[in-house]
C-alpha cells in the first residue's frame, strides 16, 4: 500500500524552528519528486518546496533562505527544516510524491502553529 505520514507538527514561537517528517511506505522517495504543500486556514493550497531527481531542490520564494527539503533513501523519508518561523507560516503542512499526473498521491498533513 502507497502510503505517506507526516509528523513533527505542532506549537512553536515566532523565530523558532520545526523539522517535518514525511515516511513513505510502498515506494522509494527516491524514485519520485517529493513535494511539501501547505494550506493556511481559509486559503487555498500552496507549494512549499520540492525535491527532485539528483536531490535538486526548489523553493516557493516565502520559504527561501528558510526552509530546507531533503531526503533520507534509507529511511525512506522526507524532511521539511523550518527555520525563523513567522505566524504565516501557520497551516498544514502535506507532502506529495509525485512522478506522472496518473502516479501522484499525498498524505494527511500535519499542523504547524506559529505564535506567541
Amino acid at each position: 500500500q502507497l502510503q505517506l505520514v507526516e509528523s513533527g507538527g505542532g506549537l512553536v514561537q515566532p523565530g523558532g524552528s520545526l523539522r517535518l517528517s514525511c515516511a513513505a511506505s510502498g515506494f522509494n522517495v527516491g524514485d519520485y519528486t517529493m513535494s511539501w504543500y501547505r494550506q493556511p486556514p481559509g486559503k487555498e493550497r500552496e507549494w512549499v518546496a520540492s525535491i527532485r531527481a539528483f536531490d535538486r531542490a526548489d523553493y516557493g520564494d516565502f520559504a527561501k533562505d528558510r526552509f530546507t527539503v531533503s531526503r533520507d533513501n534509507v529511511k525512506n523519508t522526507v524532511y521539511l527544516q523550518m527555520n525563523s518561523l513567522k505566524p504565516e507560516d501557520t497551516a498544514v503542512y502535506i507532502c506529495r510524491a509525485f512522478r506522472t499526473n496518473t502516479d501522484t498521491f499525498w498524505g494527511q498533513g500535519t499542523q504547524v502553529t506559529v505564535s506567541s
